[in-house]
């Protein structure tokens, strides 16, 4: 039976099988996946089925209507749907970063009234804070703000109820977290048809020209230079990395798990003569166990690291305004260590559980190719190189990881 999100309100956020919930709505996408990711229609569907089982509002605090959730609780959702449907995963899980950027970076208050608004609405979070992106220009008014610019990528854009953006203040150059209304007709958003992997994530580029924002809507200051920021408004980083972890490992458990239930039904690419099927009996193929030997210790070691930062994470959190400059380091840190194992993981997964399926993986009508390239469009913007500079600096030379938010 599957749960609305009016019986999760009803039913308090202590009493909400979360998980449960995911699990269902990854098999509802998995159905079908193939078929709408070859469509590559805008997902006004799948956001609409979100935020009928009420996980769009998992994080938002119980007392507003939300799900009182905490984010090991929504990194597992994100990894529980992205291994069925990568590009959900992946739009959901930046929805959950970019709808909890009011309390990193806006006063209490502000970050209040910011999430009773987005649980009465049920809003579909979009946007990108990415440090590479070019700002956007933020110039004062009389009443508020205008935001002009263009943005070159943006997840959501297509269906998001509202948006956060990087933008400069004009005259000063400070970057600011900024929340959009999507529906302005100065907010122009652009195709993401030509990208080879994530199709359903309504991503792409978007153009804003002269929209009005109010000042309440300035969530606060970006700026990497010491001293403007809280150690804890520094832990919007390691959030946002272990979102792009947790998806990384559902997107390389997704596709191990169709390999091995392809596997079970079909013979073994490696013994096309044999009489003897995998149906009914454990495969003996000695090439097919030791591919499914190395990429599984691969999977697992992933998910022990992401498993560490995710603990370290939450012990940060908790600290709220006490957490010391050191210990949001370290969890950075940590938050590197586990994007950097997951990226590889899921580069490596997508391209050899394949082998184990033979010439029969590039038939369309298994969509496998759609792991390998949801993974790859991901890991294409977030190079695991750069993690793996930081943390290398941090063990050798202690220097703490910079402000760098990824896209």
């Amino acid at each position: 039976m599957t749960v609305t999100a009016d019986e999760v309100t009803d039913a308090g956020a202590g009493q909400v099988d979360w998980l449960l919930i995911a699990r269902e709505m990854a098999d509802d996408l998995a159905t079908d996946a193939a078929e709408r990711e070859q469509a590559g229609k805008a997902p006004l569907d799948e956001v609409a089925r979100l935020r009928e089982s009420g996980l769009l509002t998992l994080l938002a605090p119980a007392g507003q209507g939300g799900g009182g959730a905490d984010w090991r609780t929504a990194y597992s959702v994100v990894r529980t749907v992205a291994a069925a449907d990568g590009a959900i995963g992946h739009l959901l899980g930046h929805h959950y970063f970019l709808s909890f950027t009011a309390r990193f970076f806006a006063g209490p208050a502000r970050a209040a009234r910011v999430e009773r608004e987005s649980t009465e609405g049920q809003w579909c979070w979009g946007g990108g804070i990415a440090s590479h992106e070019p700002p956007l220009i933020l110039t004062p008014t009389a009443s508020g703000h205008l935001l002009n610019g263009y943005q070159r990528y943006a997840t959501g854009v297509g269906i998001a109820d509202r948006l956060v953006v990087r933008a400069a203040r004009y005259g000063t150059g400070e970057p600011l977290a900024v929340l959009v209304d999507p529906t302005h007709p100065g907010v122009v958003s652009g195709s993401s048809g030509d990208s080879f992997g994530q199709r359903l994530a309504a991503g792409g580029a978007v153009e804003f020209d002269s929209v009005p924002v109010a000042a309440d809507d300035v969530f606060g200051s970006l700026s990497p230079d010491e001293g403007v920021l809280s150690p804890f408004a520094s832990l919007a980083v390691p959030t946002a990395r272990l979102v792009s972890a947790q998806f990384c490992l559902g997107i390389a458990e997704g596709l191990l798990d169709e390999v091995h239930e392809h596997g079970r039904a079909v013979r073994s690419p490696w013994q096309p003569f044999s009489p003897q099927p995998w149906p009914g009996s454990p495969p003996q193929d000695p090439y097919a166990l030791t591919v499914y030997g190395e990429l599984a210790v691969v999977a697992r070691a992933a998910s022990a690291l992401a498993e560490q930062a995710v603990d370290a994470l939450l012990r940060g959190l908790a600290q709220d305004e006490d957490l010391h400059d050191e210990e949001c380091a370290e969890i950075a840190v940590l938050a590197s260590v586990a994007e950097a194992a997951a990226s590889r993981a899921a580069q490596e997964i997508t391209n050899r559980a394949l082998e184990v399926v033979g010439v029969e993986a590039a038939s369309m009508r298994h969509g496998f190719d759609r792991f390998w390239r949801d993974a790859r469009t991901h890991t294409l913007r977030e190079p695991a190189a750069h993690r793996l500079r930081e943390i290398g600096d941090y063990f050798l030379n202690g220097a703490h990881p910079s402000f760098v938010l990824p896209a």
